[in-house]
């Protein structure tokens, strides 16, 4: 028997993910050089080697630090040479040891060690209880476990000393070599017993775990194969009876509706090609979801469905007219395809643009086309859109791809023939996502449009038949490849007398009806609408008009609801109590002829307005100052006014001082507002000359044209909406530019009677009819 703390001189075997405990067996193999050399050298002395593991097993060539510092010194049994000089040992463990000094690490590493005596304890009642509780739990563990054999379990019930059947045990248990190592660090025999009791106990834990989810898994897979062999001898048992599955039924029901459909012989081909994709997939796959919604979209679409059109053009023009005040324009365009269609059968839809002011009408009357024709109406708003998928579709490969809004208002009219309106056509963006506007391209092109291709169905879709009508608020960004596949038709800004033709038949009734009034409990003068129109809205269209007498029926109903007998006459001196305080002021021209104020006309996306242009002069070095939030454009006018005066300084009577150490300010009120575009050049010019000249400038004339150099007056646009604007300020004498006489058939018969036009080709024509010659 060895003595304790015995100290010895031995050879080291590193171990790599393997530990062995005193009083096992186990077979190593043997690779490395420097442990072939320390076998070599056992075997030549006393047959016994130390036995410690690697804390890393990766490591080649471990040194003091890479290796634990207790293990356990075996006994070589048994050395067999493998091919490739390669060992394979069979060792016994002895008993633990702890490295006290390395002596050498070539060409084997050599190292001095403790070697500690298992001290043969007696058996107390604690060591006793923690023996049969290890035992206990190591019989559960192996049956629980079934990967060690029963038979060990007899050999362990054996053993008698604890230190023995701890080690015998932790050799036996699936553990990490860091646990394992704590066992063998553990010297004293109760600790050791005790942690591999907490460890047995964890183990049995998990394991418990791996057998409920064994169970459970091993029950979910039972019922699945009980559903397939249900399912199959369904299927034998219909197939015998003649009768279909689920999914036959499904390919059936498919074929009926595709043979219903009356597709045209691309689209029924292509239908076909899915539908036999779909039938060679397994019911549950992703794909088939994709195919089914594809068929779905596929028969949805109106192939075959068109509406006959109404082309008694007497009665769509009863309808117009009912739904629509004034238009004469759209209207007539309408009734001229009437007729054209009754002449001639096969005709391609014309695509109409509607450009005018927010407010006169535009979507409304693209509803109204569609009720006049008996065709059906769909309506899609292009405002901000800015991903040409939008229009074209997404490509099937995409998730949640779905055809564009093209195919998808077609589906939702219902035929192939409907009025189709698409709004806001200006309004279109572009990003790195496509153009949208150019995907239109396509739609809008009647040479093109027979055979619109949508990425998602892949197939062509016929849209000629379609009567197309888009809206803008302006032509200048609707971009011009798509603008010149469009017929524009201008809807100008409402006159007065329009407002009120359009108040009282359309706007009062339909706002009594939404407000749930009847014709007993409000009624409205006409004096009222007229102070409505004058002061409190300052528009084109009639949008802010139709809200003030929203406003109105809103209190009347207030009222009504307290006392149902109660009613209302809305004249012009109650509006003020029901609107509060008058918004605009009627007439905002000038009233008094000034010096250096000039009136000009402007068009603006809502409708023509008056635009006042103010002239100051500083004593200083004959600059030019301009405020007002001025574009290039319009600065560039301002020059040019500023030349010509100049250069007509004698004709005009203007002194040689004022022309040359005068600075000239000019300024254009409302200064918070952008303004551009040239046809501010003869009122600036106006302004310019009354101001060096000192002559008034006459209240009562506004004026628009571009000026040049020379003083040449060149034509402008926008001629309805800016005399409408001086009209509605009050003004009866309006200059324009001789090449806009044209223009002048646009305006309305009632106001040009209340209108003088002076029509002019050169500035000095201007002059001469703006300034006042004689002082007052």
């Amino acid at each position: 028997m060895q003595q304790e703390n015995e100290y010895r001189i031995m050879p080291l075997l590193p171990l790599r993910g393997v530990l062995v405990f005193p009083y096992t067996v186990i077979h190593l193999d043997v690779g490395r050089k420097k442990s072939v050399n320390a076998i070599e050298e056992a075997m030549l002395a006393d047959k016994e080697i130390f036995l410690v593991t690697q804390k890393d097993a990766q490591n080649e060539d471990p040194y003091e630090d890479d290796i634990y510092h207790i293990g356990t010194i075996a006994e070589i049994r048994q050395i067999l040479k493998m091919p490739g000089g390669t060992m394979r040992i069979l060792v016994e463990g002895l008993c633990r040891a702890q490295i006290k000094e390395f002596i050498a690490m070539e060409p084997y590493m050599k190292v001095k060690v403790e070697q500690f005596k298992e001290n043969n304890l007696e058996k107390d009642a604690e060591i006793e209880a923690l023996m049969r509780t290890l035992v206990s739990q190591f019989e559960q563990y192996v049956r629980m476990s079934k990967k060690i054999p029963p038979e060990t379990v007899i050999s362990v019930v054996a053993i008698e000393e604890p230190g023995r059947l701890a080690d015998v045990i932790a050799s036996h248990l699936t553990l990490k070599i860091d646990e394992k190592q704590r066992i063998l660090e553990a010297l004293d025999v109760n600790k050791r017993l005790e942690y591999l009791c907490e460890i047995l106990a964890k183990e049995m834990e998990v394991l418990e775990l791996e057998r409920k989810i064994n169970i459970r898994v091993r029950k979910q897979m039972e019922k699945t194969q009980k559903e397939y062999y249900l399912r199959e001898q369904m299927k034998a048992i219909q197939k015998e009876l003649g009768e279909k599955d689920e999914k036959s039924m499904e390919i059936e029901e498919w074929k009926e509706k595709i043979e219903k459909a009356n597709l045209p012989k691309h689209a029924r081909e292509k239908a076909y090609k899915e539908l036999e994709r779909l039938e060679k997939m397994p019911p549950m796959v992703a794909e088939a979801v994709v195919v089914r919604n594809y068929l779905d979209w596929l028969l949805s679409l109106p192939w075959s469905v068109e509406t006959r059109d109404r082309l008694d053009i007497k009665v769509a023009e009863e309808i117009l007219e009912r739904e629509h005040y004034g238009l004469k324009k759209p209207k007539e365009r309408i009734i001229e395809y009437l007729a054209i269609r009754k002449l001639a059968k096969k005709m391609k839809g014309p695509i109409l643009c509607l450009v005018g002011p927010p407010g006169v009408g535009k979507t409304s009357l693209g509803r109204s086309v569609a009720h006049a024709l008996n065709r059906n109406f769909v309506r899609i708003s292009l405002g901000g859109i800015r991903d040409e998928a939008e229009i074209r579709g997404h490509r099937r490969t995409y998730v949640g791809s779905m055809p564009g809004r093209i195919l998808q208002g077609m589906k939702q009219a219902g035929s192939k023939n409907p009025v189709f309106l698409l709004d806001e056509i200006d309004k279109m963006t572009m990003d790195f996502r496509g153009d949208p506007a150019s995907a239109l391209l396509e739609v809008l092109d009647p040479e093109q449009n027979n055979s619109f291709s949508d990425h998602y169905l892949e197939i062509p879709f016929d849209l000629s038949k379609v009567m197309f009508i888009t809206t803008a608020n302006s032509v200048h960004n609707i971009p011009r490849p798509l603008l010149d596949r469009m017929e524009i038709i201008e809807l100008g800004g409402y006159t007065e007398e329009d407002k009120l033709h359009i108040a009282m038949d359309y706007l009062i009734p339909k706002q009594i009806k939404e407000h749930g009034l009847k014709e007993t409990n409000i009624s409205f003068s006409e004096g009222a609408i007229r102070k409505i129109i004058r002061e409190y809205t300052r528009e084109a269209g009639v949008r802010n008009l139709e809200r003030q007498i929203a406003a109105i029926c809103r209190k009347v109903a207030r009222k009504v609801v307290e006392d149902r007998n109660y009613y209302a006459r809305i004249t012009a001196n109650s509006v003020v109590n029901m609107l509060g305080p008058e918004k605009y002021r009627y007439g905002t021209a000038e009233k008094e002829n000034q010096v250096g104020v000039a009136t000009g006309l402007a068009w603006t996306e809502t409708g023509g307005d008056i635009l006042a242009v103010e002239v100051a002069l500083l004593k200083g070095k004959g600059n030019l100052t301009l405020t007002g939030k001025l574009g290039d454009v319009m600065k560039e006018s301002a020059q040019a006014a500023l030349t010509y005066v100049r250069s007509r300084a004698e004709e005009l009577g203007i002194s040689d001082e004022v022309r040359d150490s005068y600075d000239v300010h000019l300024h254009v009120p409302e200064g918070a507002i952008p303004k551009d575009g040239p046809s501010a050049g003869i009122t600036i010019a106006t302004a310019l000359a009354s101001a060096m000249s000192g002559k008034p400038v006459r209240s009562d004339v506004a004026m628009t044209g571009e000026i040049t150099l020379r003083g040449r007056v060149l034509p402008i646009g926008g001629v309805k909406e800016k005399v409408l604007a001086a009209h509605r300020a009050g003004i009866n004498t309006v200059i324009l530019p001789a090449e806009n006489k044209k223009d002048l058939e646009e305006i309305p018969a009632n106001v040009k009677k209340k209108m003088r036009f002076v029509l002019v080709e050169h500035m000095d024509e201007v002059l001469k009819e703006t300034l006042v010659k004689d002082q007052a």
